[in-house]
């Protein structure tokens, strides 16, 4: 019974999602026609690759976020996890430790994070605003207190190589962001598991009752938003060459704007991760050709707000109809 719970939640989504992907790729392909009739240098090589490289954190973090609103839930802590696991990583590094080690540790402290978020909702039944509200401030915390808020910084060559360099022509940023949307697209679409998790976000009481382990459901996509920030936050560490206990601020709200521009309803239950991919990059492309055509990034803010509230009040038209 919980299978075909699942495959019920995935058919529909499927319909809705195939619509509402053409649809935010269409918006893409406008806003760059836009940018390119008011900017020259848009369509370089050099600004598509750098728009590409700045987008690659935000669609990381995106994607577990996608996770997480499909249960109909929210992670407020995605930004502050970041900063904690590229600090913890970074200390490792600065101590003598190997690369690789570092990076697990930086990986583990995301993946102890999203469990810690994951048990609050889960277990304690804590509403997802509060208890990642409360991982968000903790994990701040730790990132300022560890360091006493002082930047991370002579990193070794082979990390920030991982930010900084590329492989044939392409950003290494950018291919991490494009394998990780890959894999987690792929569980999200054709796995058992993507199936509870679009069960549970539909109906998170007739996915129980259909044999759904919705608790373990919880946990999991808690926890894969954590590791997708620690990523990030990795990420972000090399391509600065330092961690810097405030990253991440306010990159919550970007992944959730992401997650909505691409389709991902607010309500739970529908969504799809290549349609947060295109919503991540309909952000990037906005910030940067509003920078290229001078416009201030106060003014940016307002115009980013107007479309993610837009993008919901269509959403929910749309839930109507």
């Amino acid at each position: 019974m919980s299978d075909s719970a699942g495959v019920i939640g995935v058919l529909r989504n499927a319909v809705s999602s195939q619509k509402q992907l053409v649809s935010t790729f269409s918006g893409l392909f406008i806003l760059g026609l836009v940018f390119t009739f008011l900017s020259p240098y848009f369509l370089s090589v050099n600004n598509l690759l750098t728009v590409a490289t700045q987008t690659a954190v935000i669609a990381i973090i995106a994607v577990g976020q996608t996770y997480v609103l499909i249960t109909g839930g929210i992670d407020l802590a995605i930004g502050s996890n970041m900063a904690l696991s590229g600090m913890l990583a970074g200390i490792c590094m600065r101590a003598g430790l190997p690369v690789p080690v570092a990076i697990f540790t930086g990986l583990l402290t995301g993946v102890t994070a999203g469990a810690v978020s994951g048990a609050l909702i889960a277990y304690a039944k804590i509403p997802p605003f509060i208890a990642t509200l409360g991982t968000m401030t903790i994990c701040r915390g730790l990132a300022l207190t560890v360091t006493q808020a002082i930047p991370i910084t002579g990193l070794p060559k082979t990390f920030t190589r991982w930010g900084t360099d590329s492989t044939l022509g392409i950003p290494n940023a950018v291919i991490s962001m494009i394998l990780l949307t890959i894999i987690f697209g792929f569980i999200l679409a054709k796995t058992k598991l993507g199936r509870h998790i679009y069960a549970t976000g539909s109906n998170y009481e007739a996915a129980r009752l259909s044999g759904v382990n919705t608790k373990g459901v919880l946990m999991t996509v808690y926890i894969f938003s954590g590791l997708l920030a620690a990523f990030a936050g990795l990420i972000m560490a090399a391509r600065i060459i330092s961690a810097q206990p405030a990253a991440g601020d306010g990159y919550e709200l970007d992944a959730v704007a992401s997650s909505v521009i691409g389709g991902v309803s607010t309500m739970g239950g529908e969504g799809a991760v290549s349609g947060t991919f295109i919503g991540a990059f309909i952000i990037g492309v906005l910030r940067n050709g509003l920078n290229l055509v001078g416009v201030s990034p106060f003014i940016q803010k307002i115009v980013i707000g107007i479309v993610i509230v837009g993008s919901v009040f269509i959403d929910k038209i749309r839930r109507k109809d």
